[in-house]
């Protein structure tokens, strides 16, 4: 299917283009920066210009089967005034009923709507047990999700399918609610919202993922789907694995006068109890690949297996007279290996790993990766100009692509950047239908021995975090055996 996305370079939709393009459907996203979102989505995104107007949409969508429409301001990015209940209603609403309108005026249009909803449809429910027959809850919220599931359904009588997802917390690596959660548990800090009796529901990044996936084909999907995990917990339930998840303490409580003096009415987001259960997923037989709170924080906390330790064995410049200069006078001390075994052949693995742009996807959004001008085709030789940040400080980065053996192997050395010494190698080899793919990064942190005790605290937990993203994105891209 060609299928448009709005919401395409927020957390969820960046996940999800991977698994769309995994499927074989093709991603249009309707953006306000065609270069950013390619930057953040790579090679195979096409984009359509939000300043293109309701022409422009109306165009798009006459070329498109599906539309899924995530867009949505952050509810928690302030106290709730008019101005912002304005932009949030605006985001959601005013925003959906812009696309239905453009399919209304379409000669030609798509066949289903999957929509953006959340658990805030339900209001605050106490320990009610909610499944999507549960009348609509009371309060700002249930009103805007009530307003923003009726906007969607008008595009049932143009002859589409269409789906609201209600979503609880979602739980991913780098972005969603966890990323806020976490400082003051990893400091054995946290614990749960007031009293923690409270439900809250939640469900890992990539089982939301796959269920927009499926209502995008399933016809047996219509109507309201409750996107949460099948095990409700209550806040203090919460608190007490993610505690255990990180071996720490978990039992300080977040005082509610506090979140209410910082937040105002927009505290009802944390301080609402929703005990939402996925009954039409379970009608479905969906699978859930996390189906416990457990299972979903281990995913998220840990991942793949990133090796780092002192360098082992020698470092090969292969035929590259760049590549044996550059390593004759950097001296890497430590090493990063990474092994992923991926369903997909090794042509088409190889030709991802071979574009400038897909460095972008690979990247954890919190850096801001971007290539400097136009991406180059790689290949030996060849330069690539980016910058990113880590934390809050900007870097500017050169890679040197050397040793570039299509099918087999490349690698690249920082030429510029933050590192004393960077020298990465790819590998790639055919194991049956699939490809296992090895990262080998060699190198030295820079300022002698003040660097090596930042390599400990900080250098090696981010490139941990950083290729464990990458390696989150590959198996939504291509799955992995």
């Amino acid at each position: 299917m060609r299928v448009l996305l709005t919401g395409a370079t927020g957390f969820i939709g960046r996940a999800l283009v991977p698994a769309l393009q995994r499927e074989g459907h093709t991603v249009v996203a309707w953006v306000r920066s065609g270069a950013r979102a390619r930057a953040r989505l790579g090679a195979d995104i096409e984009t359509v210009d939000a300043a293109s107007g309701l022409d422009g949409l109306t165009a798009a969508l006459e070329q498109c089967d599906g539309v899924i429409n995530l867009a949505g301001e952050p509810l928690l990015g302030g106290r709730w005034t008019a101005a912002r209940r304005a932009t949030l209603e605006g985001s959601r609403v005013s925003l959906t009923a812009q696309i239905v309108g453009a399919i209304a005026a379409a000669r030609r249009r798509p066949r289903v709507l999957v929509s953006g909803s959340a658990v805030g449809y339900y209001g605050d429910r106490s320990d009610e047990i909610l499944d999507e027959d549960a009348a609509r809850g009371s309060g700002f919220l249930a009103d805007l999700c009530g307003d923003w599931e009726a906007a969607a359904q008008q595009a049932d009588a143009l002859g589409l399918r269409v789906v609201t997802l209600r979503t609880g917390v979602v739980l991913g690596r780098d972005g969603g609610a966890l990323a806020q959660m976490l400082p003051p548990f990893r400091l054995g800090l946290g614990g749960p919202i007031g009293a923690g009796r409270q439900y809250l529901p939640w469900i890992h990044l990539h089982d939301l993922v796959a269920v927009v996936v499926a209502a995008l084909v399933d016809d047996r999907m219509r109507g309201p789907i409750n996107g949460v995990g099948p095990e409700p917990v209550t806040s203090r339930g919460f608190a007490k694995v993610l505690g255990r998840a990180l071996g720490r303490p978990a039992f300080l409580p977040t005082p509610v006068l506090a979140l209410r003096l910082i937040f105002g009415q927009a505290a009802e987001v944390t301080l609402a109890s929703q005990r939402v259960v996925p009954s039409a997923l379970r009608r479905l037989g969906f699978p859930f690949a996390f189906p416990t709170l457990d299972a979903a924080l281990a995913d998220v906390l840990g991942g793949a297996v990133v090796a780092i330790g002192p360098v082992s064995g020698p470092i090969d410049a292969g035929a590259s007279e760049a590549g044996r200069r550059y390593l004759d006078t950097r001296r890497p001390t430590r090493e990063l290996r990474m092994t992923t075994t991926v369903k997909a052949p090794l042509d088409e693995m190889f030709a991802f790993f071979s574009k400038a742009e897909n460095l972008g996807l690979l990247t954890p959004a919190s850096m801001k990766f971007s290539v400097e001008g136009l991406p180059p085709a790689i290949g030996e030789n060849t330069a690539i100009d980016y910058r990113l940040r880590v934390g809050p400080i900007p870097i500017t980065w050169r890679s040197r692509v050397v040793n570039w053996m299509p099918g087999s192997r490349f690698a690249d050395f920082q030429e510029a950047g933050p590192y004393r010494a960077w020298w990465h190698e790819h590998s790639f080899r055919a194991a049956g239908a699939s490809t296992v793919m090895q990262d080998r990064v060699c190198y030295a942190p820079p300022l002698g021995a003040l660097g090596r005790l930042a390599g400990t605290f900080f250098i090696e937990p981010t490139l941990r975090r950083i290729f464990r993203y990458r390696a989150d994105v590959i198996r939504l891209r291509f799955g992995v055996s």
